[in-house]
């Protein structure tokens, strides 16, 4: 059971850049039991090969990403990131003669409410004037869904102030419905953020914000994304992580600086 576990583990990390350690093993490996089960397998090593060599691993791995994703998320979270890019970033942009469309990255936005709170609070500083384009990402079809259908329980709303939940929320059976003005400005996709490919259109962004993401990837993991990222990122551009995150140990394509209240990491040359 603990060697089919570890192989598992492996190729998830190998497949999606999810990284289990073995404290939250027995956590990872009751997730994924559900799975087996319902596949009709008698051992994890059973799944394993399944993954790994089935003609039906393409169609299973979108449902064993939906299981382990982890969706904690909330409206307003980590705000000061986002108070940075309406109140100094933006307006420094559109300041620029003949400045053009800026676009923004949500990346691992989960169901969605960080990408639609960066498009609360851009309409809250009347900067929708202006073009700004807002794309959002996941690797998790499910939490995808939520994010489209822009209906949201209370949980979401814990620190959301009451006013901006009745100025853009209408109560409908399942929850919140988000106002379909601001919904609509944000176009979401689904994206692997270790597969190059998939995420080269995106990260070609001003601002990315991969928060709360790297925590669950190993440190080679990390450098490779953040590596893509720089890569496709236009220059003066900034990066934006969690709190408990940091880059300084992996790369120096970018440099850490302070704008506001917050800190982002800023993509200032081109290719070094």
């Amino acid at each position: 059971m603990e060697a089919a576990a570890v192989l598992l583990r492996d190729l998830v990390n190998e497949r999606t850049g999810i990284y289990v350690d073995d404290r939250n093993l027995d956590i990872f490996m009751e997730r994924l039991s559900s799975l087996i089960l319902q596949r009709g397998l008698e051992t994890p090593l059973d799944y394993y090969y399944l993954l790994k060599y089935d003609a039906e691993a393409e169609s299973e791995w979108p449902r064993l990403i939906d299981t382990i994703s982890v969706r904690e998320t909330f409206f307003w979270r980590e705000f000061e990131q986002i108070r940075a890019l309406v109140e100094h970033i933006l307006p420094l942009h559109f300041s620029k003669p003949g400045a053009g469309i800026f676009r923004i990255w949500s990346a691992a936005c989960a169901s969605g409410e960080e990408p639609l709170t960066i498009a609360m609070a851009i309409n809250e500083a009347e900067l929708w004037k202006y073009p700004i384009e807002i794309v959002a990402s996941d690797a998790s079809s499910a939490a995808l869904r939520i994010a489209r259908t822009g209906v949201y329980r209370e949980r979401s709303f814990r620190i959301l102030a009451p006013h901006l939940q009745a100025r853009y929320f209408t109560a409908c059976d399942n929850g919140w419905k988000m106002d379909r003005d601001i919904h609509r400005r944000v176009s979401w996709h689904k994206a692997n953020l270790t597969v190059g490919e998939e995420i080269a259109p995106l990260a070609a962004s001003n601002v990315i914000f991969c928060r709360n993401v790297f925590i669950y990837f190993k440190p080679e993991t990390i450098k490779k994304v953040v590596e893509s990222f720089a890569r496709y990122m236009k220059c003066p551009a900034c990066l934006f992580v969690g709190a408990p995150e940091s880059l300084l140990k992996l790369t120096t394509r970018f440099e850490l600086k302070e704008i506001g209240a917050a800190f982002a990491y800023m993509r200032v040359r081109g290719e070094d």
